[in-house]
């Protein structure tokens, strides 16, 4: 940056170091909310910033950083909006030479290149069920990157010793546990407890959750009855139409360990956004269900 443009960069929030913006990410992410990060990562000729600048945009539009003001930035955080929605990344490319639009009357003339990436929170799993599948999907769902809550109503299998990496382990009556717990909108949910009731008492109250991801081990038939019942008792078909069950990508798992895989393979399809095999599932489970 030339001593014309460090004359007209603004210092508004520059002040706040890298550090800060660091730190600011792990808040966000413990938090559960998402973010953007911008960075510049190519420079030529004179700009109103400096390669390796960052700019965080919150989820709420507001902005920590910059990476140099005017339209450059408000172009990027309007990609960042974007970045945030889509949780893909994105590349921008400004040439303040020939863009009238950048044209402030200022001395910087260069080129840059700004990568955008989204800030994510960690993804939570809450796992209801302690038994073979579900000792199974905590063990790959913890190497795919999700933290694991798991709860069980028997001390024999909700334990430390099953679970030595879960973030917590509740030993406890389902719906106990239940009115304890407070998944947000980017968690994920399965029900693979030993038996239908218990399956069917956790997805009373899971469906009303703002959960990204709710799942329920079982056949078709266990869960077209679960289905019918709960839709009786009042719950809406829009709500029950948010479940995944049966539960996992059909790759004709058999094992509780192919069947953990499937059903954490279908997890990150969800999370990645690769949801057209997912759909087309539960668009034939709703037209056999009806």
């Amino acid at each position: 940056m030339d001593e014309a443009c460090f004359r007209c960069f603004p210092f508004r929030r520059y002040n706040e170091s890298v550090t800060d913006i660091y730190e600011e990410i792990v808040k966000l992410r413990r938090e559960g909310r998402k973010a953007a990060l911008a960075t510049i990562i190519n420079v030529r000729g004179s700009i109103p910033s400096f390669q390796s600048a960052k700019m965080l945009v919150r989820d709420d539009g507001s902005i920590m950083g910059t990476v140099g003001g005017g339209c450059v930035e408000a172009e990027v955080w309007q990609a960042a909006r974007e970045v945030i929605e889509k949780e893909r990344p994105t590349t921008l490319t400004f040439n303040l030479n020939h863009d009238p639009k950048y044209d402030t009357g200022l001395v910087c003339g260069g080129t840059l290149e700004i990568y955008v990436e989204p800030v994510l929170p960690v993804a939570l799993l809450y796992l209801f069920g302690a038994g073979h599948v579900a000792v199974n999907v905590y063990k790959i769902a913890l190497q795919a990157g999700f933290d694991v809550i798991v709860a069980d109503d028997r001390e024999s299998y909700a334990n430390r010793e099953r679970f030595p990496e879960a973030r917590e382990v509740h030993a406890q009556d389902f719906e106990k546990v239940c009115a304890e717990l407070t998944p947000n909108e980017g968690d994920f949910m399965v029900i693979a407890t030993r038996g239908h009731r218990d399956d069917m008492r956790v997805l009373r109250w899971a469906v009303e959750t703002p959960v990204r991801y709710l799942g329920m081990i079982g056949s078709q038939r266990k869960w077209i009855a679960i289905f019918d019942e709960l839709e009786r008792e009042g719950i809406t078909r829009e709500k029950l139409d948010r479940v995944h069950s049966p539960i996992g990508l059909d790759i004709g798992a058999i094992t509780p360990e192919e069947i953990a895989v499937a059903i954490v393979a279908e997890m990150i399809a969800v999370r990645r956004h690769a949801e057209a095999g997912v759909k087309r599932k539960r668009v034939e489970r709703k037209v056999i269900g009806t």
